[in-house]
């Protein structure tokens, strides 16, 4: 009697379930390394009290983060309120529209090239199901999905905190270096690390390349944090 050993592979799949999260901390920690930076950048070319600097930057960043944190709220809230509308008018449609409504299924399901057999099934095992007919037409008609609970206030606390978290690393150097003025080489540093360290970190999150991140996001970030610099000392 031969045996046969079957190796069997297992395959693992691993997919990105935070894209949310990270949305928010990069909306929060670029604009945090960014505008507190020119900021600071901007009057050290008028203020050498470097204690000075700190104070409007550190009123700036708790500004800022009040106002970013507030916006991803806002925006957030905007996303529940849509996507509860838009799931109360297709429950009221399936009821009063169901032969429309089964035709709008048909269609999505002809576009994956299925048969009209196949087709005719799965609509009609649908139509039996009024909640999961609904999530399919929201889903695949209109591409919402429904949004995490709570997830306002989420996005609000993540974008206020990673806006503060990156609006003190261009600010440290002010806060231990007495001239502003020798401050700011120090602080372009840093902040070019942090766009590049952030960039790679992002990239492994995200599953992209995470060197052509770091790379991407320094330039970018280091082009914007730039001209914010000029338009900051030609205010100065």
């Amino acid at each position: 009697m031969v045996e046969t050993n079957i190796n069997k592979q297992t395959h693992d799949e691993h997919h990105f379930m935070a894209s949310d999260l990270i949305r928010d901390i990069v909306i929060g920690m670029s604009d945090g390394l960014t505008v507190p930076f020119a900021l600071a950048a901007g009057l050290s070319g008028s203020i050498s009290n470097a204690s000075l600097v700190v104070v409007a930057g550190v009123a700036e960043i708790a500004a800022g983060s009040i106002a970013m944190g507030l916006g991803g709220y806002l925006a957030a809230r905007t996303d529940e309120e849509h996507y509860a509308s838009e799931l109360e008018r297709e429950r009221r449609e399936i009821v009063e529209l169901p032969d429309r409504e089964k035709e709008e299924v048909a269609e999505i399901l002809r576009e994956w090239n299925l048969p009209e057999s196949a087709i005719d099934e799965a609509v009609t095992a649908m139509s039996k199901d009024p909640e999961k007919w609904v999530d399919f037409m929201m889903k695949y008609e209109l591409g919402l999905e429904k949004p995490e609970p709570k997830r306002a206030l989420t996005s609000s606390a993540t974008i206020g905190i990673s806006y503060i978290v990156g609006g003190l690393i261009p600010l440290f150097p002010y806060m231990i270096i007495p001239n502003a003025n020798s401050a700011l080489l120090l602080s372009v540093i840093l902040t070019l690390i942090a766009l590049f360290i952030f960039g790679f970190i992002k990239g492994r999150f995200t599953g992209s390349k995470p060197f052509t991140g770091a790379f991407q996001t320094t330039l970018v970030g280091g082009i914007a944090a730039g001209i914010a610099f000029l338009i900051a000392r030609l205010i100065s």
